[in-house]
């Protein structure tokens, strides 16, 4: 049976309430398509009952399942180049020319899904700028609020198909090794990046002081309100010369007007604006 309104709106609200993501009229095909998998999972008899169980008090575990199906985490290797190509050639090098020979270099990738991107900066960085990867300074944090898919990126193993998308030939050779069908990161690649449970729409926690966000393609999910808060407290933990990398389709503009667009030739990123 299709979804009721009833049945709608309650996923709506608890998917709101505990992710910030906004499902809008429309997508109930997009709830059936996600929830009947966890119906089957919890051995339920269809998505009505599953749907009523999130009403249920001590239903912790099913609500985080269903939280966790709404959200979207298609993620790839290298995705969307030109970020990376403006990292290795323009942002890391001028990073790097500001801080001293010792001083730390951190960097927070939110809404990392299965691992994909942090990976990505930790080869990117262990090719171009090896000084980092051997010095201890570097601290690579990714986030997500899907335990299962963080579970995944902390294994470091992906599908023929999944490192066919975007990664290099040469980088598989070098930083992967065949796991029966699969391909696992090899030990010290794995070993750059620290994985943690992070809900952007709750109080962010105490992180050290950023160099480089990357938050790409997650606050097109959210409400205004809830983009500037999250703006909001990611700047509170950058440093005054920072970059902060969004998705192609995001944009600070007319959310939060402390901050100013850069270009990279075809990558744009953003910076805290100077005070006068």
């Amino acid at each position: 049976m299709p979804l009721s309104k009833d049945e709608f709106d309650l996923v709506r609200k608890v998917v709101r309430d505990r992710s910030a993501i906004v499902l809008e009229e429309g997508k109930e095909y997009l709830v059936e398509a996600r929830l009947n998998p966890v119906a089957r999972e919890f051995k339920l008899p269809n998505l009505s009952t599953l749907i009523q169980k999130l009403k249920g008090v001590g239903e912790y575990l099913v609500i985080q399942k269903v939280v966790e199906a709404m959200t979207t985490n298609e993620t790839f290797f290298f995705r969307d180049i030109y970020p990376f190509d403006s990292l290795k050639k323009n942002i890391l090098p001028d990073l790097l020319s500001r801080r001293s020979p010792s001083g730390p270099l951190n960097i927070w990738c939110a809404a990392s899904s299965t691992g994909q991107e942090p990976y990505t900066i930790a080869m990117l960085i262990a090719e171009n700028f090896p000084q980092l990867k051997n010095d201890g300074r570097l601290k690579i944090i990714a986030s997500d609020i899907n335990e299962t898919v963080l579970n995944k990126a902390r294994e470091g193993i992906y599908t023929q198909l999944e490192v066919n998308r975007g990664l290099p030939a040469s980088l598989l050779v070098k930083y992967f090794q065949k796991k029966t069908l699969n391909w696992q990161l090899k030990d010290d690649l794995r070993k750059m990046v620290e994985y943690r449970n992070i809900n952007l729409c709750q109080p962010l926690p105490q992180l050290p002081p950023l160099d480089l966000v990357f938050i790409r393609n997650v606050l097109i999910y959210f409400d205004v309100e809830t983009k500037k808060k999250v703006l909001a407290g990611i700047k509170t933990m950058l440093k005054p010369d920072a970059y902060l990398y969004l998705g192609g389709a995001e944009t600070t503009f007319g959310i939060d007007e402390d901050f100013e667009r850069i270009r990279f030739d075809q990558a744009v990123c953003y910076q805290l604006k100077r005070k006068k």
